[in-house]
């Protein structure tokens, strides 16, 4: 998504972040399956690992879960006030099904990970363009 941002020259109106919802990862870079995908994609990636805070749920404007999973542990985090930022990320794939989930790829292989490469491409950039319908209102 950072890419997408950066690419349409919006990086100073909207930012993005990632952080867990749980503390796995905390420090690290992404899983090196992750990391040449990126690069074979062409995106960058320095990212280290985070978990989501209180914080992040005032800050943003939507705060993005990739499975049903994450959405429940979502909401059981979320102050009831922000509750309406929490969606799936699929949500902004125009094409995808209600209610399709990114699976997670950790324990798949190389081809798991470009598939969700390719999934959160296409949500991204609808993402993108609904962020872009809304700032145009």
């Amino acid at each position: 998504m950072a890419g997408l941002v950066a690419q349409a020259g919006l990086g100073i109106e909207i930012e993005v972040d990632s952080a867990g919802t749980a503390g796995y990862h905390v420090g690290d870079l992404p899983d090196h399956r992750t990391l040449r995908e990126a690069q074979r994609r062409g995106w960058p990636v320095d990212h280290r690992g985070r978990t989501l805070t209180l914080g992040d749920f005032e800050h943003f404007d939507l705060v993005l879960g990739m499975d049903h999973s994450n959405m429940a542990e979502l909401r059981s985090l979320s102050p009831e006030r922000h509750l309406h930022k929490l969606r799936l990320l699929a949500e902004f794939d125009p094409s995808a099904p209600a209610g399709t989930e990114v699976p997670d790829p950790y324990h798949g292989d190389e081809a798991d990970f470009a598939h969700v490469f390719d999934l959160c491409e296409a949500a991204c950039a609808g993402l993108l363009e609904h962020l872009a319908c809304r700032r145009a209102r």
